[in-house]
């Protein structure tokens, strides 16, 4: 529209009036919209750490605590990170000199064999952070008793191991998360050594369950025929103790290799 400034002055009051409005309307209709600014993120989202992570992946802070969330469902430390207390050696009374709280965690320091916790479990979930020096090997061992030699003959492992750096992860079968020479793991779910590894066992009427850094690894059943079957095809055939027991202690093996374990906590499954 063509505005006509020489006749402005003759129109009236009501009619500018009304002329200005409908300008300002026009107008506006061709303002763009407002441009919202994206709310602002909260510190406490900022710092919410991811669910899939594995804990050992959280940074530094809160290790060898429970959560308000962990202590409701059941949960229990297994080793406060200054201490050894609820620890001892393999058929012994205390706790052996080669295992130590080292900077917050259970670390193997020098000679002085596998270890074992005061209390025995039937069926649980256990979790526990494990790092272990080049070269190096451990295990964790579950429904342990102590009616044999060597904890070993009697208790099933999960294998803690450089695979990269030892000769036993060559193989599946001894690989890091395998069930001891009886049910491999997969390739590619072990971190290198020296970084921090977060595992778990879960063992519930006979059905156990390993898993490393997130990942299902190894899962059979405690006196099945096909767990039978390769135990009789095994080394652990000459012992006839080897996975009887339905209860135990958890046990941290010296191998003669640096290993550090935190976060060690387990919930007792009823």
């Amino acid at each position: 529209m063509q505005r006509d400034t020489g006749r402005r002055g003759s129109w009236g009051p009501a009619t500018a009036a009304a002329l200005a409005l409908l300008c300002a309307v026009a107008l506006g209709a061709c303002d763009p919209p407002p441009v919202e600014e994206p709310p602002e993120r909260s510190e406490d989202a900022a710092a919410a750490p991811t669910r899939d992570v594995p804990a050992a992946d959280r940074g530094q802070a809160g290790h060898n605590t429970l959560s308000a969330a962990e202590r409701a469902a059941g949960w229990r430390l297994l080793f406060d990170g200054e201490t050894l207390d609820g620890w001892r050696g393999f058929r012994r009374s205390g706790a052996p000199d080669g295992w130590k709280a080292v900077d917050g965690t259970l670390a193997r320091v020098g000679p002085g064999g596998d270890i074992i916790t005061e209390d025995r479990f039937g069926n649980f979930e256990l979790s526990l952070d494990w790092r272990i020096a080049t070269g190096g090997n451990s295990g964790v061992f579950y429904l342990a008793t102590e009616d044999t030699d060597w904890i070993f003959e009697g208790a099933p492992e999960m294998q803690v191991l450089d695979d990269a750096g030892h000769a036993d992860g060559a193989s599946p079968l001894t690989s890091a998360g395998s069930n001891f020479a009886l049910y491999g793991a997969p390739r590619g779910v072990v971190r290198p050594a020296g970084e921090w590894n977060t595992a778990r066992v879960l063992v519930r009427d006979g059905h156990v369950e390993h898993w490393l850094n997130g990942e299902r690894v190894v899962e059979y059943e405690l006196g099945s025929e096909d767990w039978r079957r390769r135990v009789a095809d095994s080394k652990f055939a000459g012992w006839p103790s080897y996975g009887q027991a339905r209860e135990g202690h958890i046990g941290l093996q010296d191998h003669g290799d640096a290993v550090w374990y935190r976060n060690i906590k387990i919930r007792p499954i009823e």
